[in-house]
């Protein structure tokens, strides 16, 4: 009996993700790897993060061009609990896909603050001639 979970999030684009990830400081390999589960059960995904417990943590396609998070949640060994790991991981994703969409329509990033609630404000600015 399979043990993993999965739950969806609104993830789309590996590059933001990865980058995302690496915002967090947390240490992550892509490819189509397996995700090591309860007594060898393994699921394939797209980005793998090893726990040094021996079970991991992955990002897979669910086949509706998202990615959702794959893991037995019973040894899940983060900084975080599930739900703020997802928020943390969600909050730099959109940060990295925004900024990225803006550059290719010719914006950059005027400013960045970081707001007291945690969110993140960002200014963006096209010079025209």
């Amino acid at each position: 009996m399979s043990h993993f979970s999965k739950i969806k999030t609104k993830i789309r684009n590996v590059e933001s993700l990865t980058a995302a990830l690496t915002d967090l400081g947390i240490e992550w390999k892509t490819g189509s790897q397996p995700v090591r589960g309860y007594k060898g059960d393994t699921r394939t995904a797209a980005v793998i993060i090893e726990q040094e417990n021996g079970y991991d943590i992955g990002f897979s396609s669910n086949g509706n061009n998202e990615y959702e998070l794959v893991a037995d949640l019973q040894f899940w060994q983060q900084n975080w609990s599930v739900d703020r790991f997802i928020s943390q991981v969600t909050q730099r994703y959109a940060y990295h896909t925004v900024v990225t969409e803006a550059t290719k329509q010719g914006f950059q990033v005027a400013e960045e603050r970081n707001q007291n609630d945690g969110s993140i404000k960002l200014v963006v600015q096209r010079w025209s001639a």
